[in-house]
Order: C-alpha cells, then structure tokens, then sequence
C-alpha cells in the first residue's frame, strides 16, 4: 500500500471515529483519547504490513550480488576448527 494511499484511509478512519464518538455524546477529551487510540492501532498495523511485505520479498540481484561477494571474500575454514574455536569460547 502506497503511503498516500495509507494516509488518506487513516484520515478517514480517523474522521469516522471523531463523527462515531461526537454522535454518541463523547465528551472532547473522549474523542481525543478515542481518536489517539485508533491513530496508534493503524499505525501499527501499517507497521506490521509493510513488514510482513518486506519479509517475504524475494531477495533483488544486488542482495544475491552481494551474499555472492562475501561467500568470495570470505576466509576458507575448515569445519572442525571452526567448531572447537566456538566450543572454546562458552
């Protein structure tokens, strides 16, 4: 979802909530609190989406250029050095 796209439903939502809470006789400092609480849920849902979205991207030919580069650069180990040298350290 694009953030302009994002930020007018909030404000929608928002407005809904404000509309929702006024009708029902909510004081100011209600739909404040009201409107606060559901800007945070959104919020965090946005979160959690474009998250999820990123997570599950496969990885682009600059991410697999560069694990390819560093499997290059990297120092030949053999297993069982590398092994005792972990068991060493705990």
């Amino acid at each position: 979802m694009a953030l302009p796209k994002f930020i007018l439903g909030m404000i929608f939502a928002l407005a809904i909530v404000v509309g929702w809470s006024w009708l029902g006789g909510a004081s100011i400092g209600t739909i404040l609190l009201r409107v606060i609480i559901c800007a945070v849920v959104i919020q965090a849902g946005y979160f959690v989406l474009v998250y999820a979205m990123v997570a599950r991207s496969p990885p682009t030919p600059a991410d697999m250029a560069r694990d390819a580069e560093r499997k290059l650069n990297a120092p030949e180990v053999e297993g069982e050095k590398l092994g005792s040298a972990r068991r060493s350290l705990h």
